[in-house]
């Protein structure tokens, strides 16, 4: 049985790196991940550079501040895989991201202005408190809702279950399938709908709770932040010496983990590792990268009681993964990482061998493990796949109706015939060999 010479390394951006999480910890701030970005989508992190480009796996830290363009749209994933989406022209604060004297996950966001929904598992008794104009909604329960704020108006539509908004005007209860719009230049009056009206988003919202739920089914680990994109793009393979660990679809030869992203650099922590594929939280700040000769690189889940603030990886002894920048906060990218891979979603493309995902749209193509055994044969298939829900197909003005996804297929070399049917479980063996 062949067991690669052990060797670790451990890069970190600053010496407070090594300590930032549980320094983290003792002060109660929390770090959640930027789990989606199409468009134009910006990010301010407190670094004194005012807002910036933001991309996919930025982490999100208490007193950022996101804001999305016209055609920009984002997704923030929290520990427990619930979600905030943001549409465009939409700016939002996380005021808190903090942990109770009893170690529950307090989360604390404000829309500052334009549209958001979120997706709340409700678990363990967190706490989350989304604010909007003056109102207030404390969540105690799974909770599903579209929220929105500007200068005149303020709304509320809610998914499932009841919500209470308290407010200058009192409380207010707001049923499933009903709506509340306040009168904000009326000291915040609210207006009972008997039922919301459909927004061009919310097919967008449907389709990615549709996507983490399907993926995010088998997970087994403490966190569900990640997970759904692990299943979605890899699967498990058995390594020698070290037992089942996840490798992503189409990677080869040559291909390593660290090959694009960015350093981002965050106050009180240093530099923090982005990684430009989709699948690229998780394995990045848990766990272990390990690389065995024949079977390539692979991710050993674990360590979830320790957040990793570098780059961490062990059986590759002559190995150089890169390292972060010093003298500067600016944004470093390394290959086609960080701002070079941020917004379109193509319908049609080539996955080459070694692309790790690179350039596929989650729930794009259903059926990446089929994909991935073609690309191994040949090199790379073209491929014609529906898009989810672009930002390009929301048109006709604010409430206008958005296009749904349509057949998606794929072929390439001698026609491999890649449809949407079926996908691959990222629990259950079947890697990328």
């Amino acid at each position: 049985m062949y067991k690669p010479r052990f060797h670790s390394m451990i890069l970190t951006a600053m010496v407070c790196t090594l300590f930032a999480l549980p320094a983290a910890a003792d002060s109660q701030v929390r770090i959640v991940r930027l789990s989606d970005v199409q468009g134009g989508v910006q990010i301010d992190k407190n670094t004194g550079l005012g807002f910036e480009n933001a991309f996919l796996n930025l982490p999100i830290t208490q007193g950022t501040q996101l804001r999305t363009r016209d055609n920009g749209r984002a997704e923030i994933e929290f520990e427990d895989g619930s979600t905030l989406r943001v549409t465009p022209n939409t700016t939002v604060e996380f005021s808190t991201l903090g942990l109770s004297d009893a170690g529950k996950r307090v989360s604390g966001v404000n829309l500052v202005e334009g549209r958001a929904y979120v997706s709340w598992l409700g678990k363990s008794g967190d706490e989350f408190t989304v604010r909007f104009s003056q109102e207030k909604v404390l969540l105690t329960q799974e909770e599903h809702f579209r929220v929105a704020a500007s200068s005149s108006i303020a709304e509320i539509a809610s998914f499932k279950n009841e919500l209470e908004v308290v407010g200058p005007s009192g409380t207010v209860k707001v049923d499933r399938k009903k709506m509340v719009t306040f009168d904000v230049n009326g000291h915040d009056q609210p207006m009972v709908a008997k039922n919301f009206a459909e927004d061009t988003y919310d097919e967008w919202d449907k389709q990615s709770i549709e996507y983490h739920d399907q993926y995010a089914k088998n997970n087994s680990t403490p966190y569900g932040y990640g997970y759904s994109d692990l299943s979605y793009y890899g699967g498990y393979t058995n390594f020698p010496g070290y037992g089942m660990l996840w490798q992503p679809y189409f990677t080869g030869v040559g291909w390593n983990p660290f090959m694009d992203g960015a350093w981002s650099w965050y106050p009180g922590m240093g530099y923090m590792w982005a990684s430009a594929y989709p699948w690229g939280w998780m394995p990045y700040y848990y766990g272990n990268w390990v690389y065995a000769s024949g079977l390539g690189w692979g991710w050993q889940p674990g360590g979830w009681n320790t957040w990793h603030g570098g780059l961490h990886y062990v059986g590759a002894a002559s190995f150089q993964a890169p390292v972060a920048p010093q003298g500067t906060v600016t944004t470093v990218v390394v290959g086609k990482g960080g701002p070079a891979f941020t917004n379109t979603l193509p319908t049609s493309f080539v996955v080459n061998r070694g692309s790790a995902g690179l350039g596929i749209s989650r729930g794009s193509v259903s059926n990446l493990h089929y994909l991935n055994s073609q690309v191994a044969k040949t090199g790379w298939v073209h491929v014609e796949a529906a898009p989810q829900f672009s930002a390009s197909s929301a048109r006709g003005g604010e409430f206008g109706r958005s296009g749904e996804n349509t057949a998606m297929s794929a072929g390439g070399v001698g026609h491999t015939g890649a449809t949407a049917s079926g996908h691959s479980s990222g629990g259950t063996g079947g890697g990328h060999r």
